[in-house]
C-alpha cells in the first residue's frame, strides 16, 4: 500500500561544460546503484534548507563547484509515487547556468563523465530516469513543469502534468 510509504525530499542539478555536454555521476551507491545520473541529493531538513540551498551545496560537495541559488534555474518539481515500491520522492529538478570547467575527481558516491546528449541515449540510466527525468529535460528546461509519476514496481511510469510555467497558451 503506498500510503504507508515514507517521502524523500531531494534535489537533482542539471550540470553542463562549456561544450554543452552533460555532468552525470556512475553510482557506486543505492539508489541507483550501477546507472548514470545527475549529482543531487537530499535536503537537510532539520536545518530548514530550501532545495535551492541543497543544489547548491550539492553541487560543492559532489563536484567541488561553487555556484549560488542565482546560478540555478528551476525548471521541474515532480512528485514520484513509490519509487522502486520503497519510498515517495518530491524532486526538484534545477539546470545549472554556469558551466563547470572540468571534470571532478571521483568521490565515495562514484566517477564522473561528461556525456552528449545523444550519448546519455545510450548510457545505463535508471529506468525513470529514461522514460520521464531526461524527457522532461528536454522539453522544459527552459520552463518550469510540475509534476506527479506513479511508479509503483511492475507497472509502467504514468507522469502527470499538474502545472507549465508558461503555460502553451502563453
Amino acid at each position: 500500500m503506498t500510503s504507508q510509504l515514507s517521502h524523500k525530499l531531494a534535489v537533482l542539478v542539471f550540470l553542463e561544460n562549456a561544450a554543452g555536454e552533460h555532468l552525470l555521476l556512475l553510482r557506486a551507491r543505492p539508489p541507483n546503484l550501477g546507472v548514470w545520473s545527475p549529482i543531487g541529493g537530499k535536503l537537510e531538513t532539520s536545518v530548514g534548507e530550501s532545495p535551492f540551498e541543497c543544489a547548491v551545496r550539492e553541487t560543492r560537495e559532489e563536484t567541488g563547484h561553487v555556484i549560488t541559488t542565482a546560478d540555478l534555474h528551476l525548471f521541474a518539481m515532480i512528485a514520484e509515487q513509490a519509487y522502486e515500491g520503497e519510498s515517495h520522492w518530491l524532486m526538484f529538478l534545477f539546470r545549472c547556468r554556469k558551466p563547470i570547467a572540468a571534470l571532478p575527481p571521483d568521490i565515495a558516491e562514484g566517477r564522473f563523465g561528461f556525456f552528449s546528449r545523444d550519448a546519455v541515449r545510450q548510457l545505463a540510466v535508471p529506468e525513470t530516469d529514461r522514460n520521464a527525468l531526461w524527457p522532461i529535460y528536454d522539453r522544459y528546461r527552459d520552463q518550469f513543469v510540475a509534476l506527479r509519476a506513479d511508479c509503483a514496481p511492475g507497472q509502467p511510469v504514468q507522469v502527470i502534468i499538474e502545472e507549465i510555467i508558461p503555460s502553451p497558451r502563453d
